[in-house]
């Protein structure tokens, strides 16, 4: 069964792992961006090599976001976004051809271990099954 893995993260903490901290979000050193590295490789190369990767990408800062919806006409209607309001939104993702919940679990476990500076913030991994028909079930 295949599950999406998600990290999110907002704009201080793209902001923080450039060297700019703020309240809540200490500026992060090479040394912590090259270990947080160092640890997502060390589990993609795992999870290639046991077959359960079918992709993942770390995504670019949310300021670089833009909403696009459609004009009367139907043609691209885009905005900057997003919303000031969001507190966190997607930073990452894998997807992965798993057995069971179970293991998706353990793999995000292993994601949310990633080594962050001390006081950054850490957030949970949302494991979310990919619908491949009706009726798929957790």
């Amino acid at each position: 069964m295949k599950y999406m893995l998600m990290v999110l993260g907002n704009q201080a903490d793209y902001d923080a792992m450039g060297g700019k901290g703020s309240a809540g979000n200490p500026a992060w050193s090479e040394a912590d961006v090259k270990a947080m590295f160092d640890h997502m490789n060390a589990l993609n190369d795992d999870l290639a090599e046991s077959g359960e990767w079918v992709d993942g990408q770390g995504l670019t800062e949310p300021r670089r976001t833009r909403l696009v919806s459609a004009g009367a006409d139907g043609s691209p209607v885009v905005s900057d976004g997003p919303y000031g309001e969001t507190k966190e939104v997607l930073a990452g993702y894998w997807i992965v051809d798993v057995a069971d919940f179970s293991r998706a679990a353990e793999i995000a476990a292993r994601a949310h271990a990633c080594p962050v500076p001390e006081g950054a913030p850490n957030y949970p991994v949302v494991v979310r099954p990919v619908d491949e028909g009706a009726g798929t079930e957790m």
